[in-house]
């Protein structure tokens, strides 16, 4: 496959996700594989909005049919659209009422403002302090101290 046409896909992948109020955020085909594998990853142009399922679905079924109405490609393919994920830090209020109960790697300064960092399950956080369980305990960190906070897996 020539470099033209792979460039050519992209780009009609990145006009049909414009029109439809997303960004292509990586783009990647697989020639090795038979049927050729196109794999998308939007986001959408307003950054408070997530994507959704319904959006890859969606969004898919546009690229396809902008792929097939083209004579770029003449050969069967696979179209993959999904989004970049969450993050794994967590920075925003509805991010620590999402993920109560899941585990946490916190980075915080202790009283001599050395950093630390402590695993746990994720309580909640105030306006004053970073609740997680540590094996049924509850510690508390200041807000102020902390640097941040990583969702993990949990083995950590």
């Amino acid at each position: 496959m020539s470099n033209q046409t792979v460039s050519e896909l992209k780009d009609l992948t990145a006009k049909s996700a414009t029109n439809y109020g997303f960004d292509v955020t990586d783009f990647k085909m697989f020639t090795h594989l038979n049927p050729l594998s196109i794999q998308v990853n939007i986001r959408h142009k307003n950054p408070d909005k997530k994507v959704t399922i319904d959006d890859c679905s969606i969004l898919s079924q546009y690229i396809d049919e902008a792929i097939q109405g083209s004579s770029i490609l003449d050969q069967p393919f696979n179209l993959e659209i999904s989004s970049e994920g969450i993050s794994d830090f967590l920075t925003e209020e509805k991010d620590f009422q999402t993920f109560k109960g899941f585990p946490v790697e916190v980075s915080y300064q202790d009283l001599k403002k050395i950093e630390q960092q402590t695993n746990g399950l994720l309580l909640k956080r105030t306006d004053n302090e970073l609740q997680i369980n540590q094996k049924g305990k509850t510690q508390r960190i200041p807000v102020e101290d902390v640097i941040q906070v990583r969702l993990t897996t949990p083995a950590g």
